[in-house]
Order: structure tokens, then C-alpha cells, then sequence
């Protein structure tokens, strides 16, 4: 999931008077209250509200169209799916009962649980099931679904005792991550609807929040589903706020105005370390934080023109010498230092280090060296033509002058553009920067290709075959490529490993992957993210601290949290 965050997501008056504080849990909460943008966030009906707040909005609610994490985040609330990834890495069977494989591993049956049901009081059914994966399957305007998870789903069919089974075209070694994030959706709202073009904003769902009021990039209020089939929350509501401001955000829950906050500048750790009644957590990621700074490197060729490609990046980018040069001119050191305070350590490829044994710990990376950065340029061609202090194409056309753009709501991407644009300019390539509203760049990115450089993230799945998916040629009209990237033999060893059994094969085949696109320099990962989050402990008890992954807004937190006595 890609983090316009980099990768992230409420209810509090910004007026930062910290007059009055915050209700206690067990008292009825304010009759309405003020977000940045100036609109009412709609009073709670219940006195049991956790409030969280964050620096991002979802994309869409639509699942098979999201792309930012903040969207996923929800839909972990309000849709179940048949597994539930759990803290510690390992799967939970959720909807289904029991599972059957067959012994040529290309048949699943899941018997799906009686008695549960949607939002609307419907019961959800093997039909339902069925009907959803269907639906990715055949929508190939779903990129990531429709390329991640299904391409080896032959069939789905029901049987009548409420059982689901799936067929594939070839085993493969991962159904677990395959399917845990194909939220399961209610036949009989969506057969009726534009797939494509629907809102879902009342996201009827079956988890165990319900949607109960939406504002786009303002606030997300969630209902309790008390009848949830295996975790009914104890709280009552749960309120996703969007904070524009860092600082308000941090003096949010210092306030008391917020009970958690997901993300935060590095600089409030220490603040916050003493504030009265809040307790910090950092650790490692549920999803693998991993920061990049994306090259346009687009042929011209590969311009997905049908898809709506514009394709307007800087030639210079596609040359393998101008960025081994940029890699050779960042000192990812100084970017941790300074932008996360130390919390994080120095990125390869896609696949993070949060992954494990996927992770590729042998790949030596570009040291920096900006004398041998300059050597590279020259040695290319790359000389000021014209002494105005700026490196040219070797035919004089045009600077070395690229675009950098990044999301707005990302909390260190204007620091680190700032320090990337001093570390190039000792290379005499400079920057024109600007962040851009989130929505406005998933636009500009993919497949429109409209960009020389972004910085952005993503937020990765369990298993690395979702990633690696990304730099696919495949990967290029779908959207889900933002550098155009196209190695015919790098795909032909993503079609392998999707389909070898053996483990050990397997990573093999993912360790030379990373391997090629590292030494093809296809981006630059600066880092790869500790997860810093915060809460107050007056309000809300039973957070989950003690996993080996720290996500206060994922559902293990969120149902089994209660008022403070």
C-alpha cells in the first residue's frame, strides 16, 4: 500500500488554547467540535470515543480502487477478511472455520462461519465471498488487487454448505498473504453499483466498526459493532482526525484533545517522552516503513498513452550513470540523523529488513562519495555547457534541472528535499520542489508519469511478492509502477517466484531480484522507518505494546481497548 505519507491518518478543537481540556471516558463527549478546515465535526453519540489523529486521509473507499495506507487502516476496521494478520507476523483463519487443501495444492475450500453478518443486520454468506473475489479477479482496473493477489485464481464457486472453494491455475506458496487483504464486501450492495465509479461511503461491511460519518481529509467516525462474530470492541466509537499541522497534532494529545496519535515529527519525541499522562511506543512496523525517492526512468516506448500516460519525465533520469551518481551524492546517514533522529535504518530495495528472511542483507550499497558522484557525471558527459553552475545533457539540450515533488501530509519529506537539494547541488544538479495534495499526486504519478523525482513510500505486505510487483513492466499501465521500470529478465524472475514451493528456492529468487533493480539504481530508499506512535494513558487501557510490531491503529488494539476505570 502506497503511503502518501509516507506512508499515513479524530476529533479535536486546533485552536491549540489548551483551555479545558479533555472529558474524561466516562463522561458524554463535547456537542461538536472544530478540524482545521473549519467544518463540524458531528458530536458522539456515546461516551465511550477513542480519538486519533493523524496526518493523512484514505484516497477512496472504494477496495478495489485505494492506494494510500490510510485506506487500509479503515478497511482493517470495517471489512473482515479470511485471514487476519496478526502482531507477531503469523495468520489468523477469521471468516471461515476450517480450511482444506488439496494435495496438488490448487484447492482451497473454506467452510465459512454461520450467523455472521453485515452492517445492515444481512447475513454474510459463502455467496458473498465468492462474489468478492470474483470481482477482483475480473476487474483488471483494480491494479492492486487484480495484479498482486489474483492472477493465479482460476475459479470460485460455492457449494451449499456454505463453503467457498478456490481453484488456481498453480499452486503457489503464499495463500495466506494473498488473501488477507481482499476485504470481503456485500453481494447485495455491490452487484448493483459501478464498480469503478462507486463512493462506498456507507461502507457496509461485517468487521467490527461500522461507518457511521465521512468527511473527505477532515474526520472518519466508526461505530462499535457489538455483534461482530469474534471481536466486538469495548469502546464505543473510534474518531479519525486529519491534522494539516504537525505541531497540532503533537499538542493535540499533550492536551488531552486526542487519546493517540499514529505518526509525529521525530523532533516531539523527547516532548512527549515527558508529558504528563502520555506513554510513547516505538518499534518496528505491522507494515515495513520504507521511504523512496522514485526516478521517472519511463522509455518512451512504454508510455501508457491508453491509460492516460503524459510521460513527461526528464530524459537524464533514464540513464543508469545520473542516478548511480545521485545514489553516490546522498549520505542516508545524515538523513536519519537529522529528518528521524536516529529511528531508522539505511534502505536497499523495496523489501525492508522488517521483512526478515525475504530481506536481502548481503547487498553492498553506494557508499557516499560525492568526488566519485562528480567523476560519474563527467565521465558521462554531463558538464556545464554554459557556466551557469548547473550540469547539462551531453548534447547541450537542456539542464539537469528535475521536478521534485511529495504528498503534503508527508511529515519528512519537505526536510528531506531540503537536504537532498544541498547534498545534488555539490554534484551541480539542482531542484525545482513542491508538494502537491496526495490525491493530485497519485494522479500526476501512476500511470500519468508526469514527474522527474517524488518522494514517497510504501507500506509493504507480509510477504514480498506485493513489492516486487511494483517494478514489474506488467506493473507500468495499471498504475502500480511509479518508475516505469522494465527489465524483461526481472520479470521473468517475478513470474518464478510467485510459483516456487520450495522456501528456500523462493528467497533465492527474491534475494537476485533485489539484487538487479539495486544495481540497476531503479530508486533510492533512504530509509527504512521505526514506528513512533503515542497515547494518553488517563483515558483508554489495554493498548497492545508488548508484540513484536507496534500499530496502535490496527484492530488488535482497537476492540480490546476500554475506558480507564
Amino acid at each position: 500500500m502506497k503511503n502518501k505519507l509516507f506512508y499515513l491518518l479524530v476529533l479535536a478543537a486546533l485552536l491549540l488554547s489548551a483551555c479545558g481540556g479533555a472529558p474524561s471516558a466516562g463522561t458524554e463527549a463535547p456537542s461538536a467540535a472544530t478540524t482545521e478546515a473549519g467544518s463540524e465535526v458531528a458530536p458522539a453519540s456515546t461516551s465511550s470515543v477513542v480519538r486519533i489523529g493523524w496526518a493523512g486521509s484514505p484516497d477512496t473507499l472504494n477496495p478495489g480502487l485505494a492506494i494510500l495506507t490510510e485506506a487500509y487502516t479503515i478497511f482493517e476496521l470495517v471489512y473482515d477478511s479470511m485471514y487476519e494478520l496478526n502482531l507477531d507476523g503469523s495468520y489468523t483463519l477469521t471468516l471461515a472455520d476450517s480450511v482444506e487443501r488439496s494435495d496438488d495444492g490448487l484447492v482451497y475450500t473454506f467452510k465459512i462461519r454461520d450467523g455472521v453478518k453485515w452492517h445492515d443486520g444481512k447475513p454474510l454468506t459463502a455467496e458473498d465471498v465468492a462474489f468478492t473475489y470474483n470481482l477482483y479477479k475480473d476487474t483488471p482496473e483494480y491494479p492492486y488487487l487484480n495484479g498482486y493477489y489474483t492472477p493465479y485464481f482460476e475459479s470460485i464457486e460455492t457449494t451449499e454448505n456454505n463453503e467457498v472453494v478456490l481453484t488456481l491455475t498453480e499452486a503457489i506458496p503464499n495463500i495466506e498473504s494473498q488473501l488477507v487483504f481482499l476485504y470481503i464486501l456485500p453481494k447485495h450492495v455491490w452487484e448493483g453499483v459501478d464498480k469503478l465509479e462507486y463512493e462506498n461511503v456507507e461502507m457496509i461491511g461485517s468487521g467490527p466498526f461500522k461507518m457511521a460519518e465521512y468527511v473527505q481529509s477532515e474526520f472518519i467516525r466508526l461505530a462499535a459493532n457489538k455483534e461482530h462474530f469474534a471481536t466486538p470492541p469495548k469502546v464505543d466509537e473510534v474518531i479519525f482526525q486529519t491534522f494539516e499541522n504537525q505541531d497540532a497534532l503533537v499538542q493535540a494529545i499533550k492536551t488531552g484533545q486526542l487519546d493517540m496519535i499514529t505518526e509525529m515529527p521525530n523532533t516531539a519525541v523527547v516532548a512527549l517522552k515527558n508529558a504528563e499522562n502520555v506513554k510513547l511506543v516505538v518499534g518496528s512496523p505491522l507494515a515495513p516503513d520504507i521511504s523512496d525517492i522514485v526516478f521517472n526512468q519511463l522509455e518512451d516506448e512504454n508510455c501508457p498513452k491508453d491509460e492516460g500516460g503524459i510521460c513527461t519525465g526528464h530524459p537524464a533520469l533514464r540513464d543508469r550513470d545520473v542516478r548511480l551518481a545521485l545514489a553516490h551524492a546522498t549520505d542516508k546517514k545524515k538523513l536519519i540523523d537529522v529528518i528521524l533522529l536516529g529511528l531508522g535504518t539505511p534502505g536497499r530495495t523495496l523489501i525492508a529488513d522488517g521483512l526478515g528472511v525475504w530481506y536481502n542483507d548481503s547487498i553492498q550499497d553506494y557508499e557516499f562519495d560525492v568526488a566519485k558522484a562528480n567523476q560519474i557525471l563527467d565521465d558521462a558527459g554531463y558538464k556545464d555547457a554554459n557556466g551557469d553552475g548547473v550540469r547539462d545533457m551531453p548534447d547541450g539540450s537542456r539542464p539537469l534541472t528535475f521536478r521534485m515533488n511529495w504528498p503534503s501530509d508527508s511529515l519528512t519529506a519537505p526536510r528531506m528535499a531540503e537536504l537532498l537539494s544541498e547534498m545534488w547541488g555539490q554534484v551541480n544538479i539542482t531542484l525545482e520542489m513542491q508538494a502537491v495534495d496526495p490525491d493530485a499526486l497519485t494522479a500526476q504519478c501512476c500511470p500519468a508519469f508526469d514527474f522527474d523525482i517524488l518522494l514517497w513510500g510504501w507500506g509493504s505486505d507480509p510477504d514480498p511478492s506485493a513489492l516486487l510487483y511494483v517494478y514489474t513492466t506488467e506493473a507500468i499501465p495499471t498504475g502500480s509502477s511509479e518508475t516505469g521500470y522494465s527489465n524483461p529478465a526481472y520479470d521473468d524472475l517475478y513470474t518464478k517466484q510467485q510459483t516456487t514451493l520450495d522456501f528456500d528456492e523462493r528467497k533465492d529468487i527474491v534475494w537476485e531480484m533485489q539484487k538487479m533493480v539495486h544495481d540497476d539504481v531503479v530508486y533510492i530508499i533512504p530509509w527504512y522507518a521505526q514506528n513512533t506512535q503515542a497515547y494518553r494513558t488517563d483515558r483508554f487501557t489495554g493498548w497492545i505494546t508488548d508484540q513484536a510490531k507496534v500499530e496502535l491503529s490496527d484492530v488488535t488494539s482497537l476492540v480490546v481497548i476500554e475506558p480507564v476505570k
